[in-house]
């Protein structure tokens, strides 16, 4: 093999599916998401709040998946490999824990905690059932996102991106990177946990 031929066969392969997955993945998903909400919930410190949520739960994560990426521990920034997924979901879970933390020792406007909530419950249930089985984390994050959307703003908002959750599952059974029942699972994750997090544990928070 060639090296040309050495270095296309570590590019990932182009297709629409890709794009969708690169493009809706969990920290892009969640770092959008939380501008809107900043802006409902804290328009004069909008940014701060999008910024101290995005850091450690979108941003942090992803460098040391990128880093892991590089060094040649992980296939892709995908993580197709079950065993791959370990401590980037620890990582995953500490910095969201600490963005929790944060957000409540600063004070800030109660959904910005709650959204992190839903991000750690999210994250520590994955990484639970990740032991034995593996489900769609972008399935889970875009569902959520839906979800949460919903009952912020409006059914009708959340119907508006019930298209991305069809969409983000097409794409993961098209590279063939999750079964139907892992696209499920992880639909149905994304679904309960925001439901369950902002109905339930408001008043507390």
């Amino acid at each position: 093999m060639t090296s040309l031929q050495a270095l296309k066969s570590r590019l990932p392969e182009f297709s629409w599916a890709r794009v969708v997955s690169d493009i809706v993945s969990p920290p892009i998903v969640w770092a959008v998401i939380v501008l809107p909400v900043a802006l409902q919930y804290a328009p004069e410190q909008a940014l701060l709040w999008a910024v101290l949520y995005s850091i450690p739960i979108c941003l942090l994560p992803i460098i040391y998946i990128a880093l892991m990426v590089w060094q040649g521990k992980i296939g892709d920034i995908h993580m197709k490999e079950r065993r791959e997924r370990y401590r980037p979901l620890l990582v995953s879970i500490v910095c969201t824990g600490f963005a929790v933390w944060l957000l409540r020792l600063l004070n800030a406007p109660t959904i910005f905690p709650l959204l992190a909530l839903i991000s750690l419950v999210q994250i520590s249930v994955i990484a639970l059932i990740t032991l034995a089985w593996q489900i769609s984390m972008h399935a889970m994050s875009i569902s959520s996102a839906m979800v949460a959307a919903g009952i912020i703003f409006s059914l009708s908002v959340a119907l508006l991106l019930l298209p991305l959750v069809v969409l983000v599952g097409t794409a993961r059974l098209r590279l063939q990177r999750h079964t139907p029942a892992q696209v499920i699972a992880g639909t149905l994750v994304g679904g309960l946990v925001p439901l369950l997090v902002l109905v339930g544990l408001y008043s507390t928070f």
